[in-house]
């Protein structure tokens, strides 16, 4: 059963966290079922950029993100090469190591 390495999250998960993950599992659903409370306004639909996700390691076994994922990563706050959305990031049968970004697009434009 491949892990999911959540690096440490001042608030989220301030210790880190190594999980074990089930192929066909998003990331997401990985997190929130252990504890890991990251935001998904959309429930899971794509619609947003809340679950942002930025992928360490693993990144290549991820299937290839699609139109719709791309298009709302654009507006993800703090865009990597590695970005996913949680929602989107389905695992496969490698290890993955996962950064919760400090910010979500939702918070931004809160404090501002």
């Amino acid at each position: 059963m491949p892990q999911v390495i959540f690096l440490p999250h001042k608030d989220l998960c301030p210790d880190g966290a190594v999980l074990e993950g089930e192929s066909g599992q998003s990331v997401l659903d990985v997190a929130l079922k252990n504890d890991i409370d990251i935001e998904h306004a959309c429930e899971k639909v794509c619609a947003c950029t809340t679950c942002h996700v930025i992928i360490r390691e693993g990144f290549d076994s991820l299937e290839e993100s699609d139109e719709l994922e791309d298009d709302m990563l654009d507006k993800a706050w703090g865009l990597e090469p590695e970005s996913r959305l949680g929602c989107q990031a389905i695992i496969a049968d490698e290890d993955l190591v996962v950064e919760i970004p400090m910010y979500t697009i939702n918070m931004v434009s809160e404090n501002h």
